[in-house]
This record gives C-alpha cells, structure tokens and sequence, in this order.
C-alpha cells in the first residue's frame, strides 16, 4: 500500500513540473515576438539659422543710492529715478515702454575684527526699470541723457537687441531645419537602397534669438562724451528632430 502511494506522488511530481515548464517555454516566445513587433524608420535632425536686423531695443537701468540712513538712502534714490524717467518722457519714450524691473533696500556691514561680527555701516537702496526702444538708432542717446540726469548714481546693467514680432523670422528658420532633415533622410535613404516614406515623428528645439548684449559700465559718463550703440545681426536658429517612415 505505502509502495503505491509513493509511486503516484512521484508520477504527479513529474507531472506538476512539465507543466511548469510549458508555461515558462510559452511566457518566453510571448516576450520574443513582441520584441520583433516594432516600427522601423530614418531619424535625423537638421537646423535652420538666418540672420536678421533688429528692430527693439532693451535696456535695463536705474539707481543706486547709498547713505548713512535708510531715510536719506530712499530721498536721494526717489530724487534721481525722477529725473531719469524726465528724462526718459523728454526723448519720446511712452510709459507703456517702462518697467520697474527691481526695487530694493538693503543694509550696509563691513566685519569688525575687535567685535568678531558684521556691524552696520548704512543703507543702500537700488530701483531699476527695463527701457523699451522702438527706435533702435537713440541707445546712445537714452543712454547718455539718463546717465547726465542720474548723476553718479546712474547704473546701467545691460543693452539687449531684440525682434519685436520674431514669427515670421522663426518661420523662415524652421523651413530651412526641415529643409535640412529631409535633406538628410533622402540621402540616407538612397545610400541604403530604400525609398523614403512621410514623417512619423517630428519634434522642435526651443527657438531663441541670440544677439549681442552691449554691458555698460556703472556710474555717469563723462559730459564731453557720447555712447557708440551697434545693433549687429541676431541670429536665428531652429533645430528640429524628424523619423520618416521607410516605404
């Protein structure tokens, strides 16, 4: 009696385990042919670059102050931003081309050695705006009236060139990235003995114009003197990523 039931447990254990192993054989020829399952195609990327003239001009400048009080720190500041925007109104700039970009008020320490601690020495107070120019030719002019009205408490941080409605340049930009992608995926294709197919997959870079940025100096300039202001070029670019299909 025991004999046999010792034979049928063995017989089951071998049976258990066959089928054990099917399953396992049929998981893995399930994961090989999905993996045979895929899309095939061409990717490549081209770019597109034009160079165009621009037609605004942003400059950021303002105030600095610094005096022994917070009090007199804000009067002196609050006195030379006044006659910096006059001065702004007098050339033909509208309000809507002025924006307070930064208004601040901070204290003043150097370190003391005998005290071992920063100690408060005054107060300094900074207010700047962003300058609009719709006429790129006045930068130096602005520059110059604004630096004569503020004094030597004139800051100015930077002159950037821009595009005021840059649409149709980064059109023009991304027709030649396409232009070049498909240049490319031709070529490739022709060079492996198949025929081009239409796009599957298209993706873009982020468009930015570079140009050049003019920093000035802080501080007045001389009365004698006047600010050279050269536009240049920006420069335009595209990058796009392209996966056309193959036929």
């Amino acid at each position: 009696m025991k004999k046999g039931f010792l034979l049928f447990a063995v017989i089951a254990a071998i049976l258990l385990v066959s089928i054990l192993l099917a399953g396992c054989q049929a998981s893995g020829s399930t994961t090989i042919a999905s993996n045979v399952n895929q899309q095939t195609g061409i990717s490549v990327s081209g770019e597109g670059t034009i160079y165009v003239t621009p037609d605004i001009v942003n400059i950021q400048l303002g105030i600095q102050a610094q005096a022994a009080t917070v009090a007199d720190a804000q009067s002196q500041a609050a006195t030379a931003m006044n006659n910096v925007l006059a001065a702004l109104t007098a050339n033909g700039i509208a309000q809507a081309d002025i924006q307070t970009q930064n208004y601040n008020i901070q204290q003043l320490t150097t370190y003391d050695n005998t005290k071992q601690t920063n100690v408060p020495t005054g107060y300094e107070v900074n207010n700047y705006v962003n300058v609009k120019l719709r006429d790129i030719t006045k930068a130096g002019i602005i520059i110059d009236a604004v630096t004569a009205a503020g004094g030597d408490l004139t800051r100015v941080n930077s002159v950037q060139f821009a595009l005021n409605d840059p649409t149709a340049d980064n059109n023009q930009a991304r027709d030649k990235a396409m232009a070049d992608a498909k240049a490319t995926a031709s070529q490739l294709a022709s060079d492996a003995g198949v025929k081009l197919g239409n796009p599957i997959s298209i993706s873009e870079s982020e468009v930015s114009p570079i140009g050049p940025v003019v920093y000035a100096a802080a501080g007045a300039v001389s009365s004698n003197s006047s600010t050279p202001i050269n536009a240049g070029e920006l420069e335009i670019t595209v990058d796009v990523q392209v996966t056309y299909a193959i036929q």
